[in-house]
């Protein structure tokens, strides 16, 4: 029985029984207004699948009818699903269990449409907190209606936290000066959000930048003065140097009163017990306004220092603080000067990630979540297979040390040029590997996902994507990468060294087999339910970029540098098509993404047509 996540015991009979549309969905009269709502939800998706309405009302189980009960013994996410010749049976620990028990069920029914097998799961959850982590900095931020939308799919597959990554693209009412060019997320957003997660049990916790990652904040001219660096309001933007600056002066004490500011104005939108701190890479620490103080102390101390001071303040706001553990598992005693109620988020994003860090953050006697990633950062297409290794891994070691956490995480570095939907499969394997701690085959989760998530009757989409994601050889890290090189006044002989250290003698195999696997994108339509190929333009334009991204990285090696290849054309027909297939991929956006920092996705395609043009004079 194909249900995602695997649940902990399912055992199924040889007959059947047929979901008419005489039965009835019966909620236990002890069951709350809560229930009354899932049971909608389940009434929506059969109306949805089947084509007939089922009546929905309350009271005691009768024959043949879907009846939801609330069961006291059993823990709060646990449930009981049953399908035999009574009907269908659903008990839960709580609402949540019952809700989840709902999401079985669904995918049961889509799965086998009417006609149902006997079956009866039970099943429970191996990790309590399983969340998603989604980048809504830098480059996209989502429309509210594409966030409802994951807020439901989340719930779907039993996911239970949801993070957004927040840097600057919140409009706080005193910093006009850092959102007065995009599209932030507003309150009413947060508390229209919040909302909508309570309904399917995903907790909004939220997360802000506060430490490191300030890019947008200590570049203004009110607030340069906080930057360890100085003149950070003097440099240009660069994806690159956004990353790896911008980290508050901690000896300047007008650091922490404007972080604790910010904190203040958004803590109250959220319901959650938590609040996430970040505190990452804070690569700078030491290096400038601060090093005088460093020099004396010590880096680690002034880290643990500023982080302690703002988790007690977390904690006495009746908060349970979390931050990324990044910096302090290289000295993981310090894990014991913070708040006993402190969650380390354990971050490793390697196909091969090591256990070396859990190991040790748990002998330090660290809470902590394992956080693995959907590896879709500075890809056109995420790397399904990579997250998966990386995933399974990340989620094995926190079954292993005992973490209370898996928090799955997608970046935006360098713009955020994926689509955001391309995270599904990666998000599917965090969900299915943190409820269960036994790992599925690699080849078989995505079947089991092509044929659940895409409803593809070929079971090969999945795997036709991943082949996709791994042929880009000159990739938007590197472009992004030699673009930039002009702005920080490289000299020519860096520049070529950068664009001839690409192996560009594989781009014509490279595209030979992303436009076979363009082919087979549209071949896949017909094996998809109608209402999942809207998802495949996505994919096609993505896969589009690639093949032209991969021939310009070799039409301009050989055009300004001499290296021939074969997969070298015509710099001005190529900047057209770049152009023409930059209209197509800004329709793409706008289906999820608010114009949140698309121009300067825009200033890279523009870039590169006009280089490739000035190339060929």
């Amino acid at each position: 029985m194909n249900i995602i996540p695997r649940p902990q015991v399912v055992v199924t009979g040889n007959e059947y029984f047929v979901l008419s549309y005489q039965v009835r969905i019966i909620v236990d009269a002890a069951c709350g207004s809560e229930v009354y709502s899932h049971a909608k939800l389940l009434g929506k998706d059969i109306q949805l699948k089947l084509g007939y309405n089922l009546s929905i009302t309350k009271g005691e189980a009768d024959t043949s009818c879907i009846y939801l009960t609330q069961a006291k013994a059993m823990k709060s996410e646990e449930y009981k699903l049953t399908i035999d010749v009574k009907g269908i049976r659903i008990e839960g620990g709580s609402s949540a269990g019952i809700l989840y028990g709902i999401q079985s069920l669904r995918q049961v029914i889509a799965m086998e449409g009417a006609v149902l097998p006997y079956l009866c799961v039970e099943d429970y959850p191996d990790i309590p907190n399983r969340g998603y982590y989604f980048d809504v900095t830098r480059g996209r931020i989502p429309t509210l209606s594409y966030l409802k939308k994951l807020v439901e799919k989340l719930s779907y597959y039993k996911i239970n936290q949801l993070q957004l990554y927040v840097e600057h693209s919140f409009l706080f009412k005193d910093l006009s000066e850092v959102w007065r060019d995009d599209t932030p997320l507003t309150g009413e957003d947060i508390l229209e959000l919040d909302a909508y997660c309570k309904q399917y049990h995903v907790e909004l916790i939220p997360s802000l930048s506060s430490f490191g990652h300030l890019y947008k904040l200590l570049s203004t001219k009110t607030y340069a003065s906080l930057c360890e660096l100085e003149d950070s309001d003097k440099q240009p933007f660069s994806f690159d140097d956004r990353m790896d600056h911008h980290t508050v002066d901690v000896t300047n004490a007008g650091s922490l009163s404007l972080i604790k500011q910010l904190i203040e104005e958004y803590l109250p939108l959220f319901s959650s017990r938590y609040f996430n701190i970040c505190a990452d890479e804070t690569f700078d620490l030491g290096k400038g306004r601060s090093k005088k103080q460093a020099d004396q102390t010590g880096v680690n101390s002034m880290y643990i220092k500023y982080v302690r001071e703002l988790c007690e303040y977390l904690v006495d706001k009746g908060k349970t603080p979390m931050f990324w553990g990044d910096i302090v598992k290289g000295f993981p005693e310090a894990i014991k000067e913070l708040p006993e109620e402190t969650i380390c988020l354990n971050w490793g994003y390697s196909r091969c990630e090591g256990e070396e860090s859990a190991k040790v953050l748990a002998k330090a006697g660290a809470v902590q979540y394992l956080c693995p990633g959907v590896a879709g950062w500075n890809q056109f297409i995420n790397f399904i297979d990579a997250s998966y290794e990386n995933i399974s891994r990340m989620c094995s070691y926190a079954h292993k040390y005992q973490a209370i956490g898996v928090l799955n995480t997608d970046w935006g570095d360098f713009g955020h040029i994926n689509h955001p939907e391309f995270s599904i499969t990666g998000i599917i394997f965090g969900a299915a590997f943190s409820w269960n701690h036994r790992i599925l085959d690699k080849d078989d989760m995505k079947a089991q996902i092509s044929r659940l998530e895409f409803e593809d009757s070929s079971l090969s989409f999945v795997h036709n994507v991943a082949m996709l994601s791994e042929n880009s050889v000159f990739d938007w890290l590197y472009a992004v990468r030699y673009m930039e090189m002009d702005s920080k006044g490289k000299s020519e002989e860096e520049k070529k060294h950068l664009l001839t250290s690409v192996n560009f003698d594989e781009v014509k195999a490279a595209n030979d087999t992303i436009n076979q696997g363009i082919l087979q994108l549209y071949r896949n339509l017909k094996h998809l339910d109608t209402s999942k190929r809207d998802q495949v333009k996505p994919y096609i334009v993505a896969a589009e970029g690639m093949v032209l991204f991969n021939t310009i990285g070799a039409t301009l090696c050989k055009e300004l540098y001499g290296t021939d290849n074969e997969a070298a054309v015509a710099a001005k027909n190529l900047a057209e098509q770049l152009e023409h297939w930059f209209y197509a991929y800004k329709e793409v956006w706008r289906t999820v993404s608010r114009e949140s920092e698309l121009f300067r996705i825009q200033n890279v395609i523009l870039w590169y047509a006009d280089k490739l043009r000035e190339s060929e004079i």
